[in-house]
């Protein structure tokens, strides 16, 4: 019997060196991983920015709508063009007077003025019509439409950095409760053992906690894992290497949820998404302007100065003048094209149609998404306040526990749930963090930052 219980201890300290040699490790790993420098909130929305591909994509394409706009205005004016040409013509062997030249050698082409023929000349072109207005109209309402797009990225990158910050937060929290539940399991199963030594408790006591240290270091191990994880997916969006080391910043205090009122004054005057099917809508209409100017005539202006004579000169041999200008004016009137006109008016009011539906569902979507989103921060900010509550009862359940169980008065099985409870407390409390931030992230999707 007493060879029994010397074997029973033996095997006890064999069973406790192992796991604190394991648990040991695992605080190792934990340890040496560089802090790094800390990245604040902005600072990682900032980098974000920089590194995401759809949120640059996003950008270019406010850039080249701006750019568009500009390119439409510029149609509106008339544009300037230096000309400069020399053509030689063989001749066909006659003579005759052409403009000042006297007998100059007839060219062999007809549509050719000379055999030697100098063009240079300033000339300024102008179209009037209704589809240049049209044309900017459009281009506007694109570019609007781009700029609620690039605020939509913007916003819904702002959120999925939140998510991720807080995540890694969250993720070393989880990591610290998992370190203090394997010491505090470490401890647990020495005081069995010494408990059963003194023979004030059973074996089964001892292989309860045992049981129950095992469990601890898998936990400990699997939040290692998710730290790092968690870390790394943040890094993506942040740094070149995603291996390099940084730090997180710990909120003091959960940000204050704002009145409902303030929330729905801001999502009326700033939603993008309302504002982009809105540009969308005014894109459309200036289309279809576009596609009915088709049915009106265009004038055209040309106002040409400069020489197009035999000689590179201001004047010809006999002293005429070779400088001079020229005006025209162009009328075009559209009297058929096989309906195609009537077709692409066709296309583009339906075109219309679409987004008028597209607007009116994105303002009810506005308001179905405030009404969820701001409910579900309301309720993850209490749920907030609860978790804090339970965490601490947890812990002051712990700590009686363990007074009971040292003092004899409670049982090996009633310290072990209190372990678990503690864990389950603070892991929802890290997660309950999470939740908030993310439901005031996906908040300010709709209303912007306030």
């Amino acid at each position: 019997m007493m060879f029994s219980r010397k074997w029973k201890a033996i095997c006890g300290c064999a069973v406790l060196c192992a796991l604190q040699a394991a648990l040991a490790c695992a605080g190792q790993t934990l340890v040496s991983a560089p802090a790094g420098r800390v990245v604040t909130l902005d600072e990682a929305v900032h980098l974000a920015e920089a590194n995401e591909p759809t949120f640059r994509a996003s950008l270019a394409d406010s850039q080249s709508a701006r750019l568009d706009k500009s390119i439409a205005v510029s149609g509106l004016l008339p544009s300037a063009v230096y000309h400069n040409q020399y053509l030689f013509t063989q001749g066909n062997g006659s003579s005759s007077r052409i403009g000042q030249t006297v007998n100059q050698p007839t060219p062999l082409f007809i549509a050719n003025n000379s055999i030697h023929e100098y063009v240079s000349q300033a000339v300024v072109n102008e179209t009037v019509g209704l589809q240049q207005f049209s044309a900017v109209t459009a281009a506007s309402a694109n570019a609007a439409r781009a700029a609620a797009e690039l605020e939509i990225a913007r916003r819904g990158l702002y959120a999925t950095v939140v998510g991720l910050y807080y995540s890694v937060g969250a993720a070393d929290q989880k990591l610290a409760s998992a370190q203090r539940a394997a010491n505090d399991g470490a401890d647990f199963l020495k005081l069995t053992q010494e408990r059963e030594q003194a023979r004030e408790s059973a074996h089964a006591d001892t292989i309860k906690a045992q049981l129950a240290q095992q469990g601890r270091t898998r936990e400990l191990a699997d939040a290692t894992l998710a730290a790092n994880k968690a870390r790394l997916e943040l890094a993506v969006l942040l740094f070149a290497d995603p291996r390099t080391p940084y730090q997180t910043e710990v909120p003091a205090a959960a940000p204050v949820l704002p009145d409902r009122a303030d929330i729905e004054s801001l999502a009326a005057k700033n939603n993008a998404e309302v504002r982009s099917a809105l540009a969308s809508l005014k894109a459309s209409q200036a289309e279809v302007l576009g596609a009915r100017a088709a049915y009106l005539p265009d004038l055209g202006l040309n106002f040409t100065y400069g020489i197009d004579a035999p000689q590179f000169a201001k004047n010809g041999p006999d002293g005429e003048r070779n400088l001079g200008y020229a005006a025209g004016a162009t009328l075009d009137i559209p009297v058929w094209d096989w309906l195609a006109t009537a077709h692409k008016v066709k296309q583009s009011e339906l075109r219309r149609d679409t987004a008028k539906v597209a607007l009116t569902a994105a303002q009810r979507r506005a308001v179905a998404d405030l009404s969820e989103l701001y409910d579900a921060a309301v309720v993850a900010r209490d749920q907030l306040a609860s978790l804090e509550d339970s965490m601490t009862t947890a812990q002051d359940s712990l700590r009686l526990t363990r007074l009971r169980y040292t003092g004899g008065e409670g049982t090996v099985l009633e310290v072990v749930d209190a372990q678990n409870a503690l864990v389950l407390a603070e892991t929802a409390k890290a997660d309950g963090t999470v939740r908030y931030e993310t439901a005031l992230a996906q908040l300010q999707t709709l209303t912007g930052r306030f």
